[in-house]
């Protein structure tokens, strides 16, 4: 993880003029701080709006760009999320938390290639973690099903399609586990008992 990897907030630059209308209190450091505080605190989304802010202010900050991902994935803003850990894996090779969030973010977002992809990537940077190992191995256990591995995939398996409607053509309504079959297989966003990305191997795929 690059938390504390380089100065957040440093002199030369960060501390943007206060005094807006709308602008909180403080420093970029305040807003780092407080924003990983209030993700601490399970509010994810008001700990988004003051990171995003102090990653505006201080875009080469990797502190605060992998705190503000950690926080759109735990306000459901997948998309953001993986890009932010992108930006983030691609500027510090050597951070594995930063692939990982990478790929359970895919993963949410239902592109099971690129999460096997980083979560493997984060596997190997870091063997002895047993959350990315599960989170691996979810990934991958959804693409064999897809691939048809384990042989035909029922309905409400991840990547199961319904088959076309026989007969005259006439429409027929289809049963709640054909249904449920064509949702995402992602989740709609954090629960009560989620914190950061290193929680998700406890959701991930088990539909």
């Amino acid at each position: 993880m690059s938390s504390g990897q380089e100065w957040v907030g440093g002199a030369g630059g960060g501390t943007p003029e206060q005094g807006r209308p709308g602008e909180p209190a403080g420093d970029v450091y305040d807003w780092y701080r407080r924003g990983v505080q209030l993700l601490a605190d399970r509010h994810p989304a008001a700990a988004e709006q003051l990171l995003a802010r102090a990653a505006f202010a201080e875009p080469q900050s990797l502190s605060i760009r992998e705190a503000l991902a950690r926080a759109q994935f735990d306000a459901g803003s997948y998309a953001a999320a993986q890009e932010n850990f992108r930006l983030v894996a691609l500027a510090d090779p050597s951070d594995d938390y930063a692939r990982f969030g990478w790929g359970v973010s895919a993963a949410r977002l239902g592109d099971f290639e690129t999460s096997a992809k980083q979560l493997a990537l984060a596997v190997a940077m870091s063997p002895g973690t047993a959350h990315y190992q599960a989170a691996l191995r979810q990934s991958r256990a959804t693409l064999a099903a897809r691939a048809g591995a384990y042989g035909p995939l029922l309905p409400g398996a991840p990547g199961y399609l319904e088959p076309p409607q026989q007969g005259d053509g006439a429409a027929t309504r289809p049963d709640s586990g054909a249904a449920a079959g064509t949702a995402s297989t992602g989740g709609t966003g954090s629960t009560g008992g989620a914190g950061h990305p290193d929680t998700v191997d406890n959701e991930e795929e088990h539909q």
